[in-house]
């Protein structure tokens, strides 16, 4: 039975204020920084060793970016949103950079104020998974199709209890599948060499 990951993945990567060059949305409550990058990262280890994880450019081809939300630690209030064009998200050579206007509400200023003080300096981003594979070799789960992107968020603690299970259950569920799928082959393999020398006779 092929492994379907749980629909939401959580990943956490750094909010940068100081490398700005040029502000996407004239505001005073301007924060801009990555919702991911491209370049392979240990997701997680196990006893073998660390496990990577890669987002390919490609993968975000078909991607669905309509109406990503911007919130803290991915629940409550919205203080951001691309439908009213307070939140932008482009793909750069690095990654998916985001850029918002937190000057919204109260509460948006009062998570500005919170980032500029560096009490946050972490962004994270939930995605649905899609196609993915697994290098055998440098035990990295690469991604090559991302359906959908659902928020970016600030967080307080990047790597929470939660995003590691889930990215337990995702790697330890793509490697079993390779694996699986590996055997199958062997199996075949062994079979039909047998076939054929069974008809050698």
């Amino acid at each position: 039975m092929p492994f379907k990951p749980k629909d939401r993945q959580y990943r956490s990567f750094s909010l940068d204020l100081e490398n700005i060059q040029e502000k996407k949305i004239k505001t005073d409550y301007y924060v801009e920084g990555y919702a991911f990058k491209y370049s392979p990262y240990v997701l997680y280890e196990d006893d073998e060793g660390p496990v990577k994880e890669e987002f390919l450019r490609s993968a975000f081809d078909n991607t669905d970016f309509s109406d990503v939300i911007f919130q803290y630690n991915h629940e409550g209030r919205v203080f951001a949103r691309t439908s009213n064009e307070s939140l932008i998200l482009w793909l750069d050579d690095v990654g998916l950079r985001v850029a918002a206007d937190l000057g919204l509400t109260t509460a948006s200023r009062e998570l500005y104020e919170d980032i500029k003080a560096g009490l946050s300096r972490q962004m994270s981003f939930s995605f649905k998974v899609g196609e993915m594979d697994f290098d055998r070799e440098t035990r990295t789960i690469i991604h090559k199709s991302i359906p959908k992107i659902y928020d970016v968020s600030a967080v307080s603690i990047p790597a929470n209890s939660d995003t590691e299970i889930y990215a337990r259950q995702l790697a330890d569920g793509v490697i079993t599948q390779v694996k699986e799928e590996f055997e199958k082959r062997e199996r075949d393999r062994k079979r039909l060499r047998l076939k054929l020398e069974l008809e050698d006779y």
